[in-house]
């Protein structure tokens, strides 16, 4: 069993910026990929952004050029860094982790990003 533990979450005017983390229990060197989901009141839940293995990124379109994923092996970390937020980035967000290894995903317990206007 893994363990993904996220922080960073709060509350921010629109225009500022937040860092979400989510660290795994366990190494990621074995992702066959890890990020963030997103899910707001009334809507489903979708993919914010993730990096595959190999390292590439993928990003919804609505963060593209603000928001910028990243991770780090030693700590076994993934990071979420979030600027120029906008109301419509109010959701709680969700750290996603598939590793190799096991053919279920992992999930977070959720952390809430509220962006007041």
């Amino acid at each position: 069993q893994v363990q993904l533990v996220e922080s960073g979450g709060g509350l921010v005017q629109a225009g500022g910026s937040l860092r979400l983390s989510c660290a795994a229990s366990r190494s990621i060197l074995t992702i066959n990929s890890m990020g963030w989901y997103r899910q707001a009141p009334g809507k489903q839940r979708e993919l914010v952004a993730n990096i595959i293995r190999g390292g590439i990124t993928n990003y919804a379109d609505s963060v593209k050029g603000r928001f910028t994923i990243s991770k780090d092996n030693a700590k076994n970390t993934v990071y979420l860094q979030m600027n120029s937020l906008k109301p419509e980035d109010t959701a709680v967000y969700y750290c996603n982790a598939n590793f190799l290894t096991s053919p279920v995903p992992y999930w977070g317990q959720g952390t809430q990003v509220t962006v007041s206007s």
